[in-house]
């Protein structure tokens, strides 16, 4: 159900405190010791082809991709980090391009972008479609044809999933709870065991809506109604802080439910291949769930230069609600998995 309704959300004095989930989470922070390096080329591969300009290129920087790629892919070697960092740059930056596009327009980039990755006769021309091929050049070879199939999979949902959001955004529609979660989830389920699946939907659903809370502040001074917390005060009545503390009962939720799939992990070959992936596979998913959540404080894209002040008192003060439209973020779109490369191999691959 989607409501044409719009939210009045709190003045410039307003401000709210955010859960503590880096202490909820059990998991230890390791770091790529090549992430500084790959951060410098990748921010010079996407300045170069995406033709970024000087204020771009310094927001690339605030971003801090190669940090989020050191430290949710802390065992991956030199080239595949260098990959792994290439494509979060590339979806954040295909993010910031949907920021105002119709339906339209974000299915024209899904045609560019999936058709570059997938016909190697297609020429799109563009920047876009070059990157695109790029990527995909440097990943296809080391991946196999089953995780190939599951990227391309995964990447059609996101872009199923900002299409719908650039539709709603015009139309005036917040989703009610129960549809916001599906959309935010990967539906295309993952191979093997329920306990797999269990963990790969826990993580995405921490990650996404841990994401939410961050990005709040970003997302109310543009008007945004796509967020966990907008949509709770909406559809169950909450005030701010009530609907912040909801969604960050929500992420802890998701952490047990994490821990007791693991709990419920059988061995599938008495510690052969095949467990040894799925060990690979699932220390992957806890790399993910507590890299993006330091990252959040250290990246300059949810709370400026105060992050580290934020993480210490948890207080976010918030600005002036304005119309100026919006700028999701692509992690809230993107299940963790989905940013699948050789080194983070999967389950029962084809």
């Amino acid at each position: 159900m989607r409501h044409a309704k719009s939210l009045n959300f709190p003045s410039t004095a307003a401000k709210l405190i955010i859960p503590d989930l880096i202490s909820d989470c059990p998991f230890a922070l390791h770091l790529n010791p090549d992430g500084a390096n790959a951060g410098i080329n990748s921010d010079a591969w996407l300045s170069t082809k995406g033709g970024l300009g000087a204020k771009k290129q310094n927001m690339l920087r605030g971003l801090k991709c190669g940090l989020l790629a050191a430290m949710t892919y802390p065992d991956a070697p030199p080239y595949e980090l260098r990959t792994c960092c290439d494509f979060l740059s590339f979806l954040f930056h295909l993010d910031d391009l949907s920021d105002g596009m119709d339906k339209r327009g974000t299915l024209s980039t899904r045609k560019v972008v999936i058709g570059s990755m997938c016909d190697p006769t297609f020429d799109s021309g563009t920047r876009i479609g070059r990157m695109a091929r790029d990527i995909w050049r440097r990943f296809a070879p080391l991946a196999s044809t089953g995780t190939k199939a599951r990227f391309i999979s995964t990447f059609e949902l996101f872009f199923r999933a900002i299409s719908q959001q650039a539709f709603d955004r015009r139309a005036g529609v917040v989703l009610d709870l129960k549809s916001y979660i599906c959309v935010r989830r990967d539906t295309s389920g993952l191979m093997g065991h329920e306990a797999v699946e269990t963990m790969g939907e826990a993580t995405n659903d921490l990650v996404s809506w841990s994401n939410d809370i961050f990005s709040f502040k970003v997302e109310n001074a543009r008007d945004d109604t796509h967020n966990m917390i907008s949509i709770s005060m909406l559809t169950l009545g909450l005030s701010l802080q009530d609907a912040v503390d909801y969604v960050g009962e929500l992420c802890s939720a998701s952490i047990a439910r994490f821990l007791a799939g693991k709990r419920r992990l059988p061995s599938f070959d008495n510690g052969g291949r095949v467990d040894r992936e799925v060990g690979i596979y699932v220390r992957g998913l806890e790399d993910w769930i507590v890299g993006s959540l330091h990252w959040s404080f250290e990246s300059a894209r949810y709370f400026g230069g105060e992050g580290g002040g934020i993480r210490k008192t948890r207080v976010v003060r918030l600005g002036q609600s304005s119309s100026q439209g919006r700028r999701g973020d692509f992690l809230s779109k993107l299940g963790p998995w989905t940013c699948m490369m050789p080194h983070d191999m999967m389950p029962y691959d084809a």
